[in-house]
């Protein structure tokens, strides 16, 4: 594409510090930013054709379609074909364009690469064709396209933080009423480490995705059997009630995560508010458990991802971030040695696995 009324935007993908499956029940999350992106160019046409070039992880695709046909294909350009369909939808009128796609968030690695596709053309879309949408309302589209075109049941997480995360601060928000606070992340005391495992998960279209589907309608199950209308509403104290006893082994277990894994995001703030980085490590770990023992999203390779960071001198936790079954893990380091840490978890665990895995954010030079 040439320059001339070339528009430009990009958005950033995001790590989940804690706050896992608690987006869609009406929880509390705790992103941040990391350094990969996806960028986009767009050069605006009056016909009603769209060509799309994408770029993401060493594949390349090359895609035309005309707005009003947008069917499903169940590859990644839905998530393209997605977003003119539901500006078409919500009553946005965008005729045709050409645009360029380049996205440095690896694909399948739980670090929000479609959230960031969504955010990036959304805002460049805004930008060509002046359409009257706020960071919050981009965010929202953006969903829309992943529950009501892609399939995916996700919450709205992933696409808060690509519009409003940043790198300095962790986003504390609240999913019920997307109020949010930026909680400063302890950048001189610790260094931030986000490793790839390898091992690519999809929210739909897959077995993973489906589990995924199946997390959520087990939550909504859970809830009309305890009379509530979201797990937000229920408090540690619930674990104790009889409703809860009574609830199928099944249920149990996920309701015991989200309602404890809300807990465990309010006790995170506080602890880095304190600079207790001893504390927000062992909530780190807390949530690892969980997210592998009662929400059951883990698998073995990144368990022993997890527990080869947890047992490194100068590491002060480590977890499983985003959906699960497999993606990459987050963990928090001393200052000052989180490239060194980073690749040496990065060694023992190819050796131990045969999977390769790739340091994302290193810490250092954040």
């Amino acid at each position: 594409m040439g320059n001339r009324d070339l528009i430009r935007t990009s958005a950033h993908g995001r790590v989940n510090l804690i706050g896992e499956h608690t987006d869609y029940n009406g929880g509390f999350v705790l992103p941040t930013s990391i350094p990969q992106s996806t960028r986009v160019e767009i050069r605006p046409k009056t016909k009603s054709d769209l060509q799309v070039s994408i770029e993401s992880s060493g594949f390349q695709k090359v895609i035309r379609y005309e707005i009003g046909s947008e069917k499903k294909n169940d590859d990644w350009a839905d998530y393209v074909r997605g977003i003119t369909w539901i500006l078409a939808r919500e009553g946005h009128q965008v005729p045709g364009f050409d645009v360029r796609i380049n996205s440095t968030v690896p694909v399948g690695s739980g670090l929000s690469s479609s959230a960031a596709l969504e955010v990036a053309l959304l805002r460049g879309l805004r930008d060509a064709f002046s359409l009257p949408l706020t960071e919050v309302q981009i965010a929202q589209l953006g969903q829309k396209v992943e529950n009501d075109f892609v399939g995916a049941r996700v919450g709205i997480m992933d696409q808060m933080a690509a519009s409003l995360a940043d790198p300095k601060h962790a986003l504390f928000l609240d999913t019920r009423n997307l109020s949010y606070q930026k909680v400063p992340l302890p950048l001189d005391r610790a260094d931030l480490i986000v490793i790839n495992s390898g091992i690519s998960h999809k929210n739909v279209g897959s077995n993973s995705g489906a589990d995924y589907n199946t997390r959520r309608g087990e939550c909504e199950r859970s809830c009309e059997r305890l009379g509530v209308n979201q797990l937000r509403d229920l408090g540690p104290e619930a674990l104790k009630s009889a409703a809860f006893l009574a609830l199928p082994e099944v249920l149990q277990k996920r309701s015991r995560h989200v309602i404890l894994e809300n807990a465990r995001v309010l006790s995170t703030v506080q602890a880095l508010e304190a600079g207790d980085l001893a504390a927000v490590g062992r909530l780190f770990g807390e949530s690892h458990r969980s997210m592998r023992d009662d929400y059951e999203v883990s698998i073995p390779e990144i368990d022993v991802l997890v527990e080869i960071a947890a047992a490194q001198p100068g590491v002060f936790g480590a977890r499983l971030t985003g959906g699960g079954f497999g993606g990459s893990i987050v963990a928090l380091a001393r200052a000052g040695e989180g490239r060194r840490v980073a690749d040496q978890i990065a060694k023992l665990y190819s050796e131990q696995t045969n999977e390769k895995a790739t340091v994302l954010v290193p810490g250092a030079g954040l």
